[in-house]
């Protein structure tokens, strides 16, 4: 006899709202969301998780997660962050950010939550551009990328070279978990749903002040097709902000996620 019942094997996280989101067709946003979304639910943290929106594309973030939200000025979500967490340590603290607004704006803000060892988890989506405002260079523009603000690609001897954050961040003593992860294919987007969880953990720990890095896509502005856009990162951004774990406490390393 055949079973009427249907296994459910993918459904809506209950920490996302049931809304439509903004993001352009092929933008890795909505996979980022979803993980995130993932792991507070399988963490059992809705009732307690506090989020900071920042300013850019996901800016809106508020609208999607089920949860409490606030919006933080451009660059100042790791600052406002602090402030949360320090007035409520029992309440669950992560900022989501884009490259312009953790790496340029708020370089500042970023780096002394980090030196500072502020208990919060940072989720850093880095997609090379400025997305929002119409596709400048950002401060993780790759050498020789075309942008709307360096049209013959960006030149390292007048504009510098990309900022690695997870690099910069994992020197710092307050940190307790840096990494770096794609949302490029399905395996890789597996290893940043690991990668989510321990940033989670950590600061459930009390281990101190812990960020994810995803390499994120962004077709509109790069101007390509979403396939395009996802061998983009895989080709030209992994070469340039290579893949791994560049500081785990000793505590997480020991954990099976």
């Amino acid at each position: 006899m055949v079973s009427t019942t249907a296994e459910v094997i993918y459904q809506r996280p209950e920490s996302f709202t049931d809304v439509h989101t903004h993001y352009c067709p092929g933008c890795t946003h909505g996979t980022a969301h979803r993980l995130v979304a993932e792991v507070i639910d399988e963490m059992g943290l809705r009732e307690k998780t506090i989020g900071v929106a920042p300013v850019g594309c996901s800016v809106f973030a508020y609208n999607y997660f089920n949860m409490d939200f606030v919006e933080a000025a451009h660059g100042r979500a790791p600052a406002m962050a602090t402030g949360i967490k320090r007035v409520l340590p029992d309440n669950t603290v992560f900022t989501y950010q884009g490259d312009g607004d953790l790496a340029s704006i708020g370089m500042a803000e970023i780096m002394h939550a980090a030196i500072r060892g502020e208990n919060i988890t940072v989720i850093f989506i880095n997609n090379a551009i400025y997305g929002m405002t119409g596709g400048q260079m950002a401060p993780t523009t790759l050498p020789g990328m075309k942008t709307t603000s360096s049209p013959f690609g960006r030149d390292v001897e007048t504009a510098g070279h990309p900022v690695r954050m997870a690099e910069i961040l994992s020197t710092i003593d307050g940190s307790s978990y840096i990494v770096r992860r794609s949302l490029h294919n399905a395996a890789n987007i597996r290893k940043s749903k690991k990668a989510i969880r321990l940033a989670f953990e950590a600061q459930e720990r009390g281990l101190g002040f812990s960020m994810v890095e995803l390499l994120s896509s962004c077709p509109t502005n790069w101007k390509l097709t979403a396939q395009e856009a996802l061998d983009f990162v895989s080709d030209e951004m992994v070469p340039v902000f290579p893949l791994g774990d560049y500081k785990v406490s000793p505590t997480l390393a020991s954990l099976k996620v």
